[in-house]
């Protein structure tokens, strides 16, 4: 039996997460399977776009979320993540969990499988659980296709339904803008539109190549996502930011971030990034200048 969440004999008393976001480099999406999931090849990368976790032990579980984004917290992914960790490795009592949002909702940005596996590392952690122990990649596994990604060190080849780590890859550092219509498109009505009108995958081969050589320019042009269709029949307005975006002439490639609504640009410099930014709003979108992150989810102790 591992000992409970606590630090009694210590000064600290909470461990603090960072969870990351997501955007999809090359997404290639299979046809149905008979079990109703879809084969997935793609290749992810964390963004500096982050939420925060604040797990406290409490007597029970508990999760709080500011701002409240409509979703009950026992359907909460981050709340599930906590109740699933006992029943693994057998931690007593329970985790007050303080959620604070910046990652938008309904984006294909991974927040929600980000906070999950934000509280998967920060119990984790607590109990000397490595983050490649097959239980707890087991876990993150059940909870969500992309939750396992988080646990790495900011780029994967994932594979399966898009929750196997096939390989972890050298991450890149560049400027990234971020762009999301008003309107999301919910990952199930995407996976119904793409499976009307399935595109064939591709192959993550030159992505794969470019960030080997941390070649930005060369990533850039070879972006991939056989969802965007599927993401624009439901919200027009992604077609509209990624044309729009695109044509910036700081910008080295754009893509769908997931499922959508998002959409990404990598920008050869950090003042594009920010001028996009700035001019969203007239446009009617959501933005914010980032760059991607060299490391999955990362803990301090308060």
């Amino acid at each position: 039996m591992l000992r409970a969440f606590s630090y009694e004999g210590d000064d600290v008393r909470r461990i603090v997460v960072t969870a990351p976001a997501k955007v999809n480099l090359f997404l290639g999406i299979g046809a149905a399977r008979p079990d109703g999931f879809h084969d997935v090849t793609t290749v992810l990368h964390t963004l500096e776009l982050t939420d925060t976790i604040r797990l406290e032990p409490a007597p029970t579980f508990s999760l709080t979320c500011t701002p409240d984004i409509g979703i009950p917290a026992e359907d909460n992914l981050a709340l599930r993540a906590a109740r699933a960790f006992p029943e693994r490795f057998g931690m007593t009592g329970g985790v007050a969990i303080e959620l604070t949002k910046r990652i938008p909702s309904g984006a294909g940005l991974g927040g929600g499988s980000s906070d999950a596996a934000a509280v998967l590392a920060g119990l984790a952690e607590a109990h000397g659980v490595a983050f490649d122990d097959p239980d707890l990649l087991g876990i993150a596994r059940s909870l969500g296709a992309d939750v396992a990604f988080f646990l790495t060190d900011g780029a994967a080849l994932m594979t399966g339904r898009g929750d196997v780590i096939e390989r972890t890859l050298p991450a890149i550092v560049t400027p990234v803008v971020v762009l999301k219509p008003s309107a999301s498109v919910p990952t199930a009505a995407a996976y119904r539109a793409f499976d009307a009108d399935p595109l064939p995958a591709g192959d993550p081969a030159p992505v794969l190549a470019a960030m080997g050589r941390a070649d930005l320019a060369a990533l850039g042009s070879v972006l991939a996502n056989n969802m965007t269709a599927a993401a624009v029949s439901l919200v027009p307005e992604v077609a509209d930011a990624l044309a729009w975006v695109s044509d910036e002439p700081s910008v080295l490639g754009a893509a769908v971030a997931g499922s959508g609504s998002a959409v990404f640009a990598l920008c050869a410099d950090e003042q594009g990034a920010r001028r996009i930014a700035a001019l969203a709003p007239g446009k009617g979108l959501w933005g914010i200048a980032t760059s991607t992150r060299t490391s999955g989810v990362t803990w301090t102790n308060e």
